[in-house]
């Protein structure tokens, strides 16, 4: 009895999930946005409540504290507190949310932005030495300072940020764009269907569009990883989102001046900010060699 071949679907699949570094990276990456998404229960105090009689606590130290009520009740300070009291476990599960929501933010717009403009740079000629140019000056500027630049024209704010960090990284995600279209115009059956008559916008969304997925995909994890990293150095300096709105690196920031008394502050944020930048580089890692026509080859 003949078996029915795979759908290329199933096959891509297949490789994904028996991708070691798909698994392991996509696990972490899912239990931190799971941590994320339903910080209001796993927290346990408003991130931003203050406690000065219990400032500076070691990981582990129980207190007495009032709750909106009045009445007093039990609290275990998971991962110490602060200077000023706060609990950091609840900043660090709060503060999973703020980052997340950069990354994917910045991820969608920078692929939106450069998704355009590196389709018309690689098909239109004229376009592309005006846009490449343009791209290639922004991209000798480093990131993290081409973000300082971008948000100290702003008031500090979680907008401010996410378009800062999109600038910067608009010029990769135009270049991969751009890379992709050159070779798939040079295509028989994309020479045939110029010949035949097809307008430019169907032929980029019919022929060319399909062709920058999976790329970008890629592409979109390293974006993640990346702006979350560059929003954790911005919060670091205090340029960054406000400190009252909890992020990783405004917490480490906090924490930089008792860091070898209490090392907490700075610790249990920093392993985190970590453990979701590799588990995402992973999952990108990962995504690559599975999405690669030549890895499918050679499986």
């Amino acid at each position: 009895m003949a078996i029915a071949a795979q759908s290329p679907f199933r096959q891509t699949l297949r490789r994904m999930f028996g991708n070691t570094s798909v698994r392991v990276g996509g696990t972490i990456a899912l239990l931190i946005l799971l941590m994320g998404l339903f910080a209001p229960f796993l927290g346990t105090r408003d991130p931003s409540d203050i406690s000065p009689r219990n400032r500076n606590k070691t990981p582990g130290y129980e207190a007495m504290v009032r709750d909106y009520d009045g009445n007093k009740i039990p609290v275990v300070y998971r991962m110490g507190s602060d200077t000023l009291g706060r609990d950091v476990y609840s900043r660090v599960v709060y503060g999973a949310r703020t980052s997340l929501i950069v990354g994917a933010a910045v991820a969608f717009l920078a692929i939106a932005v450069g998704l355009g403009l590196g389709l018309v740079a690689g098909y239109f000629r004229v376009a592309d030495g005006i846009i490449m140019r343009v791209m290639d000056g922004m991209m000798a500027i480093p990131a993290i300072l081409l973000a300082i630049a971008v948000v100290s024209l702003f008031s500090a704010g979680l907008t401010s940020v996410i378009v800062a960090i999109v600038v910067a990284e608009v010029p990769r995600v135009v270049r991969l764009v751009r890379s992709v279209v050159l070779s798939i115009r040079e295509e028989p059956y994309v020479e045939a269907a110029i010949t035949a008559g097809t307008p430019a916008p169907l032929l980029l969304v019919r022929h060319v569009l399909p062709n920058t997925v999976a790329p970008l995909i890629v592409q979109g994890t390293f974006i993640v990883a990346s702006a979350i990293i560059v929003e954790a150095i911005l919060s670091f300096l205090g340029i960054g989102i406000p400190p009252e709105i909890p992020t990783w690196g405004n917490i480490m920031a906090e924490g930089r001046q008792v860091f070898q008394l209490f090392p907490h502050n700075i610790l249990y944020p920093g392993v985190v900010l970590a453990l979701t930048v590799l588990s995402v580089n992973m999952l990108g890692d990962g995504l690559r060699d599975t999405l690669d026509p030549r890895f499918a080859k050679r499986v």
